[in-house]
């Protein structure tokens, strides 16, 4: 039995064959690039949050509003976090005022617009529902129809992507 791909364990053995082909072959990056050829332009925490509040109002407008959305280059891929939402509270006066953020990882500076979409979608939809379940996923599908597609193409996105810092640290 073939030990499973990293950021792929979950997805059945026949994807994961299919990926195994294609990482044999060097295609994973081929693959993608053609899948996704557009790399987005959203490059500072400024246009971040402002794009970010855009797909909030579209699909979430009863949602608690945004603080503060940033790239954070602390976020990795090593650590299996691509995004982040905390609601931090602070006292302001006789308040506790809790403010909600979001944290995308830097490394989705350089991706394709869909991921970073994806990745968003992801972080906005726990401002509604807090876990990993199904009205989660049938809130992300919502706010992004191919949701589920683009989350396996960014796991091989990730997998890809790791493939060549590993080439590079090796050389």
């Amino acid at each position: 039995m073939k030990p499973p791909l990293k950021y792929l364990q979950h997805y059945p053995a026949i994807l994961q064959d299919k990926i195994r082909l294609l990482q044999s072959q060097n295609m994973l990056g081929d693959y993608i690039t053609n899948r996704y050829p557009q790399q987005h332009t959203i490059q500072t925490d400024k246009a971040l949050y402002q794009y970010s509040n855009e797909i909030k109002q579209a699909f979430l407008r009863n949602a608690p509003l945004l603080d503060k959305v940033h790239y954070d280059n602390r976020l990795g891929i090593e650590h299996h976090a691509l995004g982040l939402n905390t609601a931090i509270s602070r006292v302001q006066g006789g308040k506790l005022k809790a403010k909600k953020e979001i944290k995308i990882s830097s490394f989705f500076k350089t991706s394709p617009a869909e991921f970073l979409r994806m990745i968003v979608v992801h972080e906005l939809a726990h401002l509604k529902e807090r876990n990993h379940d199904k009205a989660f996923y049938q809130l992300c599908q919502y706010m992004e129809p191919d949701y589920h597609q683009l989350e396996f193409d960014c796991r091989v996105y990730l997998l890809w992507k790791t493939e060549i810092n590993d080439v590079d640290e090796s050389a």
